[in-house]
């Protein structure tokens, strides 16, 4: 970081703030949980899965890990804005990255559970990936840590996108 990316203040006061990280990703987990609910049993568990496939309580505990980090991600980007100039425009597309790959979250879990379109929820977890990762390289100029914390749920999309494209090929 150069001495012209130095925040300037963070975005929002530290309670807006908290709520500018917690909400949006409170409103994926509950789109996603009303999708799954009764999918999971009429659906789910009768279409075939491959060998990997892990057990279904490890979902839930896995997104709650993830769900974290990924607030904790983005109420630390929101404490990077940079002062006025180019690094403040490179900071908005890093949280407009941000908020695509939680849009793209949102979308997966009704394309797959309720919908069970299993090849276009497949296209929503690979663009959800791509836009993770660039989230990622996005976040790093403002805040390594943030760009870190994302990590873990980049690795899970991936073995996600695995997973959707085997189930996939196995129920076509």
């Amino acid at each position: 970081m150069s001495a012209l990316d130095i925040p300037e203040r963070p975005a929002l006061p530290p309670i807006p703030r908290l709520a500018a990280a917690i909400l949006p990703v409170l409103l994926v987990t509950a789109v996603g949980s009303l999708s799954t609910g009764a999918n999971i049993e009429e659906w789910y568990t009768t279409i075939r899965k491959p060998a990997f496939n892990p057990p279904n309580w490890v979902f839930p505990l896995a997104w709650t890990v993830l769900y974290t980090l990924i607030a904790v991600s983005l109420w630390r980007l929101l404490g990077a804005r940079p002062v006025p100039g180019p690094a403040r425009k490179a900071w908005w597309l890093a949280l407009a990255a941000f908020g695509a790959q939680l849009v793209l979250n949102a979308a997966w879990t009704p394309v797959f559970f309720a919908a069970h379109q299993l090849g276009l929820a497949l296209i929503v977890a690979l663009a959800m990936l791509v836009m993770i990762l660039w989230t990622i390289r996005l976040s790093w100029r403002f805040d390594r840590f943030a760009a870190w914390l994302l990590v873990p749920y980049a690795a899970w999309v991936a073995f996600a996108c695995l997973l959707n494209g085997t189930i996939w090929q196995m129920n076509m």
